[in-house]
C-alpha cells in the first residue's frame, strides 16, 4: 500500500479509538511530512544525533499525522500512539518535546512555532553547523503577525538554512484568507517555491532539494481533508471531531477508492 495512504489509514484508526484528532489538516500534510523525512537529516535510532536537521511543527494541532509519520520512520512503536489524546497520555493533542522522541518543539500556540525555528536557524549559524531547520505553518496561522515579524527577521539575517513549509489547505476560508501567498513570501525576501500538487510526493521532495541562497518558502496547494470525499465536501464539519464506526468504515473505504 502507498505509504502516504497507510498513513492516513493510521490517522483515521487512531482518532476513531481515541475521540480526538483535527482530521482534515492532519489529511492535508501527509505528503509535506513523508517528502520531509525522507529528505531531512536525521536517525530514529538516535533521536539527538548532534548534526540532525531540525524541524517544528508550528501548526500544533496537526499532531497526530506528526504522530504518525515519526512511528513510520522507527522513533516509537505505532502501537503507542493509540493512547493519544487520553488523560495523562505521552502522545496529547499537541506534541510534547519533554515527552517524544524526534519532537523537538512543544506547539500549539499559532504564530509561535515559525520564531523558534528562526531562532534555530540563527543558532546553528553562529555555530557554524551544516544543519537545516524546517517548520510547516498554515494558512489560517499566516493571520497571526508574529509569521511575518519572523520572516522579516529571516530574511534580514539571510538564513539561507531555513525552509518555510506553507500548507495552503485554504482551510481559513471564512476568515480573512491570505491571497497569493507565494507573491507575500517573495515580497518578504524569500525564495519562494510553489508546488501547485502539495500532494505529489516527489513535488515535495523536489522542493525540498532545491538549493537557495536565502530563507525559503515552500508553498504547497493541498487539499484538507484529501483522500476522503466525505471529509473534502464537508471539511468545517469535520474539523475537530472523530469518525463513529459506520463512519469509519466509509472513510477507509473512500481511501482505498482510485480518487476523491
Amino acid at each position: 500500500m502507498d505509504i502516504c495512504k497507510q498513513i492516513r489509514r493510521d490517522i483515521l484508526n487512531i482518532s476513531h479509538a481515541s475521540g480526538h484528532g483535527h482530521l482534515p489538516t492532519c489529511f492535508s500534510i501527509v505528503e509535506l511530512l513523508q517528502g520531509l523525512y525522507e529528505v531531512m537529516r536525521h536517525n530514529p535510532a538516535d533521536p539527538g544525533l548532534p548534526d540532525r536537521d531540525l524541524f517544528v511543527l508550528s501548526k500544533g494541532h496537526a499532531a497526530l499525522a506528526y504522530y504518525v509519520v515519526l512511528a513510520r520512520q522507527g522513533y516509537f512503536p505505532l502501537d503507542e500512539v493509540a493512547s493519544f489524546g487520553s488523560c495523562g497520555a505521552t502522545f496529547g493533542c499537541h506534541a510534547d518535546r519533554s515527552k517524544i522522541p524526534g519532537v523537538e518543539v512543544s506547539t500549539g500556540s499559532l504564530g509561535h512555532g515559525i520564531g523558534v525555528a528562526v531562532g534555530m536557524a540563527l543558532g546553528c549559524r553562529i555555530r557554524k553547523e551544516p544543519r537545516q531547520v524546517y517548520t510547516l505553518i498554515g494558512d489560517g496561522e499566516a493571520n497571526e503577525g508574529t509569521v511575518w515579524e519572523a520572516v522579516l527577521v529571516a530574511e534580514s539575517l539571510k538564513l539561507d538554512n531555513l525552509t518555510i513549509i506553507y500548507d495552503n489547505n485554504l482551510s481559513h476560508g471564512r476568515g480573512l484568507q491570505v491571497a497569493d501567498p507565494g507573491q507575500k513570501f517573495a515580497a518578504f525576501g524569500c525564495e519562494v517555491i510553489e508546488v501547485q500538487e502539495g500532494h505529489d510526493l516527489e513535488a515535495i521532495r523536489a522542493a525540498y532539494r532545491a538549493p537557495a541562497a536565502k530563507p525559503k518558502a515552500i508553498i504547497a496547494h493541498t487539499v484538507k481533508g484529501f483522500g476522503c470525499r466525505t471529509m473534502v465536501s464537508d471539511q468545517y464539519a469535520w474539523h475537530r471531531r472523530s469518525p463513529s464506526d459506520k463512519e469509519l468504515s466509509t472513510l477507509l473505504e473512500e481511501l482505498d477508492a482510485p480518487s476523491i
